[in-house]
Parts: structure tokens; C-alpha cells; sequence
């Protein structure tokens, strides 16, 4: 019991700042893709997927400060963020690359995360979630 107390004791002192993850873009985060959505142009039918099956990174690094989004791993891709929007509690990003248009928006209080990725012919919606990187 005395322990239990000096740890209660202990965590009253952390600042609120070390509670919350920072999700608003001031430090770099790490998103993971939990489920896919891909839908056609020409059956108008939506198939769930996984990232390995779509050419999708299972993770991507998102740094506002450097105004880019990365996959990491063996194949590393990168893209400009081409507009970034902080409003209401949410981190909106939007660019463009290779033909297709891309949107993401990260939740600032949880670091729950969705973004879509279209061209002409298919898109795809994403849900995933996100981490603050270690410095």
C-alpha cells in the first residue's frame, strides 16, 4: 500500500505537457495503417485491403517542420505536403504526387488518423493511427 501511494504521489507531479501526446504536428509522428478501404471507378464496389496488397505503406512519418510525408522501411518513398491546415482539433494535410491527390487528417487529442488517396480511376481510404517520434 505505501508503495502504491509514493507512485500516486510520484505521477502528481508529472506536468499535464508529459499526459498528452502531442499530436497538432509540433514534433514529428509515426502513423500506422490499421484497415483499408479500396474503391473502383468502374464497379462502384469498395474491397477491404492490406497495405502490402495496394503498394500503401504500413507506416509513414509525418514531419510538419520539414513539411514531408515518408514511408519507412526497404523502399522508402517521400512526398511534399503541399498544405497544412491546424482548426477544431484536427491536423489536415493535402498534397499531390505521381498523378494521384492525397488527403490526411490526424485528431490532435487521440492521434487517431484517416486519409485517402485518389486518382480517376480508384481510391483508396485509410485508417491508422499516430504516435509522437522520439527525439
Amino acid at each position: 500500500m505505501r508503495k502504491l501511494m509514493m507512485m500516486l504521489c510520484y505521477l502528481s507531479f508529472v506536468p499535464a505537457v508529459w499526459a498528452a501526446a502531442p499530436y497538432d504536428g509540433s514534433v514529428p509522428l509515426l502513423c500506422a495503417t490499421l484497415r483499408i478501404q479500396e474503391c473502383g471507378n468502374d464497379s462502384g464496389e469498395c474491397h477491404q485491403r492490406r497495405a502490402e496488397e495496394v503498394n500503401i505503406p504500413q507506416f509513414v512519418k509525418i514531419d510538419v517542420a520539414q513539411k514531408t510525408i515518408s514511408s519507412t522501411g526497404a523502399e522508402s518513398r517521400q512526398a511534399a505536403v503541399q498544405r497544412l491546415e491546424n482548426t477544431d482539433g484536427r491536423l489536415v494535410l493535402q498534397g499531390g504526387q505521381g498523378g494521384r491527390g492525397w488527403s490526411m487528417v490526424i485528431a490532435t487529442e487521440t492521434g487517431q488518423m484517416s486519409a485517402s488517396v485518389v486518382d480517376e480511376e480508384v481510391g483508396f481510404v485509410i485508417f491508422g493511427s499516430c504516435t509522437p517520434l522520439p527525439k
